[in-house]
């Protein structure tokens, strides 16, 4: 049995990050994910007034309730959505002039139903160049609170921003939502605000947050659910393997651990504990049909994989995959096309035939780490797959491609 050490999550990360940031006292992040997405919050908290004092196994952050220390600031996002969405909404609750910008991958992704749902709220939000894309100001001053009606169903993350909101304006926020994929990053929300000390309850649709601001305190960072589950794959796939990852099991708060329940009903054998997570090869992998909304992070690993079945892999509502990174369902079928394998996808869905993936051949990535870290799971039975930008993983998971050789490497 291999035993891996998954970096942290970046999803707890960057809501650490904000959390800590508007806490009142200085909290301690242990073990944090230190990545481009997550350096590039850090940076850009310094940048609004913060101070956060890195060092190895742990950061430091001094929380302002009031909001960014600066008065004016401008914030380079780069291609990290949490970081994009996040921020701003922060900066939202303090008072000053703020500018923010992003990579051009990140212009592409949709900011407009978060930007709607600010403005509602008062806020003055000034898009720079395409409405509800990056770039953009936010005259801040201050934010009261009061209703507003959400549509989340492009992305968890808008509602995940205003809730983090919530406990620092005036008169506390309720928050209707009529659309919700991901559903489980929401949860890993809530629980991250409460252990901060906000109070915020759920009537249905409806989540409802007081003005209680948030209070600073030590915090562990979980590992990488998303970045387990290629290890996952690779243990599922290949006889006589098998891996662990400490820290990751019972009572972990990322919904993707979920994708080991996939892996146990394509055959592999799963053991989950309060430990940790351990995924086992059996020897054989079947087809199924399955739905990844509340997982979609994890759906071009499974699609990486699907080859390797018995049958049929079909992965269903999954649409909001289209305005990831890349448009992710065309990019898994783009690059198994090109592989030799028969593929279809609809507006929400793709099903991959199984087959003998053939190579050479090199991976489109678009720039997208997910890519990259799924396909390598590929490359374990198809010699002569490379990567046309396999430095990508920076954005999650730097050190990815020398720990995945190692791990398939060990015995």
């Amino acid at each position: 049995m291999t035993v891996i050490d998954i970096p942290g999550s970046k999803s707890v990360t960057a809501r650490a990050l904000f959390l800590a940031a508007a806490a009142e006292g200085t909290t301690t992040l242990l073990r944090p994910l230190v990545s481009d997405d997550t350096e590039g919050f850090a940076e850009g908290l310094t940048a609004l007034g913060y101070t956060v004092r890195r060092e190895p196994g742990a950061w430091h952050i001094e929380g302002r309730p009031a909001g960014p220390g600066a008065d004016t600031a401008e914030v380079y996002c780069r291609d990290g959505a949490t970081t994009a969405r996040f921020l701003p909404t922060l900066a939202a609750a303090g008072h000053g002039t703020y500018r923010f910008d992003a990579s051009v991958q990140m212009r592409r992704r949709p900011l407009g139903p978060l930007s709607t749902a600010l403005r509602d709220l008062g806020v003055d939000l000034r898009h720079g160049e395409r409405e509800g894309h990056h770039p953009l100001d936010v005259h801040a001053r201050g934010v009261r609170g009061g209703a507003l009606t959400l549509d989340a169903g492009q992305s968890s993350q808008y509602l995940t921003a205003l809730l983090m909101l919530g406990p620092l304006t005036a008169e506390g926020l309720d928050i209707t939502v009529t659309d919700l994929v991901s559903e489980p990053y929401v949860e890993i929300t809530l629980a991250m605000m409460r252990s901060f000390g906000a109070e915020v309850r759920q009537d249905g649709r409806t989540y409802r947050v007081a003005p209680t601001g948030y209070r600073a305190r030590t915090y562990g960072i979980e590992p990488d659910a998303s970045t387990a589950g290629y290890f996952f794959a690779a243990a599922a796939l290949e006889p006589g393997r098998s891996v662990t990852v400490p820290g990751l099991g019972t009572g972990a708060l990322q919904g993707d651990l979920a994708f080991v329940d996939v892996l146990r009903r394509m055959g592999a054998d799963v053991e989950i504990t309060g430990a940790g997570t351990t995924v086992r090869s059996t020897g054989r992998l079947h087809g199924l049909t399955v739905n990844m909304r509340d997982i979609s992070d994890t759906m071009p690993t499974l699609a990486a994989l699907a080859p390797f079945a018995d049958g049929p892999v079909r992965i269903e509502d999954v649409a909001n995959t289209r305005v990831k990174e890349c448009d992710r369902l065309d990019a898994c079928a783009e690059n198994l096309r090109r592989l030799g394998v028969t593929v279809t996808t609809g507006p929400d869905w793709i099903e991959i035939q199984p087959g003998t993936p053939t190579g050479p051949v090199e991976i489109a990535t678009h720039g997208d780490h997910r890519i990259v870290m799924s396909f390598a799971v590929t490359a374990l039975r198809t010699p002569g797959i490379t990567f046309d930008d396999p430095g990508c993983v920076k954005k999650t998971f730097p050190d990815f491609h020398r720990v995945f050789d190692t791990f398939v490497h060990t015995p």
